[in-house]
């Protein structure tokens, strides 16, 4: 019996029955980041979903991104570098449907498409109210991204202006989207989160629009007079924002992670100006042996308590002034600007350089790295802005424009895929080093790596069947004036920008008078 217990025992320590459990605060957390002490008791965290966290601070945080656009120079920077860096003068439209026989471009069928799009993007027939161009939408939805963290954009199906398509859109600003609509809704399975009512998979279904801008001066009277919401079915809104975590239904500025430090920094600039102001108001102080104060602004004998710049004071006897040595410009002073303006374009994704405008510090190798890295982040943001913004209303506006006739395609009920081949070339990136680049474009092209349609979208965004046909039309020129073009364009870079050389092999006379000398 007592062999048996003891086997029992030890069969029951060796595989931890009986042991007495540890308690789990007492366990040493594996993770530095997550111990708390003296030095991590300020620490704050919370374990809130991303609705949660956004629901608590989304106005705030809008409100204050947008006062820094209005007042700093470098959120000013950060917005307008967005926009034109994705944006730029506006992403080039091309349809690319391809003939049923043979595999090429049917150029007829897409002469018609790009022209029916060209009239409808116009002010008058894209916006309901006839104020903005397609590319100023995606202007202002780059801008809108950057600044509140999301754009809002209404799909209109009725014709406005000339247009004889019933397709227009309307911008919503983000402060309509009324956050404070969160909730369970009648549908036991469906809930409001932040204004988007969306279903058990997390898909929106509604969206829980106000009436008029809560920070209109006739918000209040008009809600009392209007309904205040309306609500809006998923598929007639477009709304854009970069989610950060899964289930996120609103977007936050990009800003959000560096307000703080810009706040800070505008302070101590502030407080900077006026430590210089103060050091060059005061000038020097003359002290009278009768005690009289002695000055063309100085009446009954009174006090001196404010400076000018650039003039003297009297003080009255037995009285002392000690003026403080004000060292400026501080020496840390360029240095503490410089480490915040790094933080702030860390914080949204853009390089030291895009956001100050300061190279002095750079060379070529630094500022081409800076530059990649940049694009790098302008190309996801572009993708993003037309995978869920442009081919989305291309294909309701193409929809729509057969329907009423506008575009006449007999068999697009039955092969619609055939004509819906749209494509958008984001703006070309400028380059650091002309010579460099072109040679490195050029000898991609020749080993296979890129097509020249390739190239030519990113060297200077436009399209390969355009210049093509463009120097097709040239060599004609040139032919009917005797002029012979050099097959090897020689490149070279003057003033930062490249130049061909396109002078005739002959330029004295006209190849025409020489054969009439001849002749002769």
């Amino acid at each position: 019996m007592g062999i048996r217990s003891n086997i029992a025992n030890t069969v029951k320590r060796v595989l931890g029955f009986g042991r007495k459990a540890t308690p789990l605060g007492s366990l040493k957390r594996a993770y530095q980041g997550a111990l708390v002490s003296r030095l991590t008791s300020d620490w704050m965290s919370s374990q809130l979903s991303a609705d949660a966290e956004i629901r608590n601070s989304l106005r705030k945080l809008r409100d204050r991104s947008r006062e820094l656009v209005r007042n700093n120079p470098y959120a000013r920077q950060a917005k307008r570098t967005t926009q034109i860096n994705i944006v730029g003068n506006g992403m080039k439209f091309q349809s690319l449907v391809v003939q049923q026989r043979g595999g090429k471009r049917d150029q007829r069928v897409n002469n018609i498409i790009e022209e029916a799009w060209s009239e409808w993007s116009q002010a008058d027939s894209c916006d309901c109210a006839g104020k903005y161009s397609f590319h100023q939408f995606e202007w202002l939805a780059a801008g809108a991204l950057c600044e509140s963290g999301e754009a809002i954009f209404r799909i209109v199906r009725k014709p406005f202006g000339n247009s004889e398509v019933p397709l227009a859109l309307q911008m919503i600003e983000s402060d309509l989207l009324d956050e404070e609509y969160d909730g369970k809704t009648l549908n036991k399975n469906n809930e409001w989160r932040n204004g988007v009512e969306v279903d058990e998979w997390g898909r929106a279904l509604r969206y829980a629009i106000l009436t008029k801008h809560p920070g209109d001066a006739y918000y209040l009277d008009y809600s009392a007079n209007r309904k205040l919401h309306i609500f809006i079915p998923a598929e007639d809104i477009i709304h854009l924002f970069l989610p950060e975590r899964p289930g996120q239904n609103r977007g936050v500025p990009w800003f959000h992670s560096v307000m703080a430090d810009m706040h800070q920094l505008q302070g101590y600039e502030e407080a900077a100006v006026i430590r210089a102001r103060a050091g060059a108001s005061i000038m020097g102080f003359i002290q009278n042996d009768q005690g009289e104060l002695i000055g063309d602004d100085v009446q009954n004998n009174q006090r001196i308590q404010s400076f000018e710049p650039g003039t003297f004071r009297y003080l009255m006897p037995n009285e002392s002034v000690t003026v403080p040595d004000i060292d400026y410009p501080s020496q840390q002073y360029e240095m503490f600007v410089k480490n915040k303006i790094r933080r702030f374009a860390t914080g949204i994704g853009c390089s030291f350089e895009t956001i100050s405008k300061d190279f002095s510090e750079t060379n070529y190798s630094s500022s081409r790295l800076s530059l990649l890295e940049d694009r790098e982040h302008w190309k996801f943001c572009q993708k993003y802005i037309i995978d869920n913004f442009h081919y989305r209303i291309f294909k309701e506006w193409l929809d729509l424009a057969v329907l009423s006739g506008v575009i006449d395609f007999p068999d697009y009920a039955s092969n619609s895929k055939r004509y819906c081949k749209p494509r958008w070339t984001p703006p070309a990136q400028h380059y650091v080093d002309p010579l460099k680049e072109i040679k490195a474009y050029r000898e991609a092209e020749q080993a296979g790596y890129m097509t020249k349609s390739q190239v030519i979208a990113q060297t200077n965004g436009g399209d390969y069947d355009d210049i093509v046909s463009e120097i097709a039309r040239e060599q004609e020129v040139a032919k009917g004036l005797g002029v012979t073009l050099d097959k090897d364009l020689d490149l070279e870079v003057e003033m930062g920008q490249m130049s061909l050389d396109l002078s005739p092999k002959q330029p004295e006379q006209p190849a025409r008078s020489r054969k009439r000398k001849k002749s002769n």
